[in-house]
């Protein structure tokens, strides 16, 4: 009953980085973690530096034995997942077992990553494919910047509020 106590405050009142941490996830340097499910593996899984992991992600470590437990009793099998250094992970991904994400890599919010993704590519859809490269996007948008980061919600809303329509993304 302890257990289950210290359980329910940890996920309640810790940060997710450090509960991630207290799992077994491997986690390096400037991460931002977010409501994210790591999967009864936490501690397969290593996610590199400065990366950003968004709510509603979900990583599997395992899947699928199920099926074949009348014929092989004791079936399991897993995989390992990596996430290397300067990613983003957009909300509601789904992360399979196996998977690599290089670095310098967007992962579109709702991506259901199933193989792995090489450095500087833009995965999205279901099944995740690669869909640009970090470098073109970042020549596209970098135009759209409207330096808000760091200001008050107050100040970002007045800012927000005070651009014209040519200087909002538009697709």
């Amino acid at each position: 009953m302890m257990k289950k106590i210290l359980h329910i405050y940890r996920r309640l009142f810790w940060s997710q980085e450090r509960y991630a941490r207290f799992i077994g996830v491997s986690i390096g340097s400037r991460c931002n973690i977010q409501n994210v499910n790591f999967g009864s593996e936490p501690y397969l899984i290593e996610i590199g530096n400065h990366v950003q992991v968004t709510s509603g992600t979900k990583f599997f470590t395992h899947g699928a034995a199920w099926v074949f437990r009348d014929k092989y009793p004791d079936i399991d099998f897993f995989g390992k997942i990596k996430v290397g250094d300067n990613v983003y992970i957009g909300n509601n991904a789904l992360i399979l077992a196996g998977v690599t994400i290089g670095s310098n890599v967007i992962v579109a919010a709702g991506s259901v990553v199933t193989k792995s993704v090489p450095d500087f590519k833009i995965v999205g859809g279901n099944p995740a494919r690669v869909i640009g490269d970090v470098d073109t996007f970042e020549k596209e948008y970098a135009v759209y910047n409207v330096k808000t980061k760091g200001m008050s919600y107050e100040e970002k809303k007045r800012k927000l509020l005070s651009l014209t329509n040519d200087e909002f993304i538009i697709k």
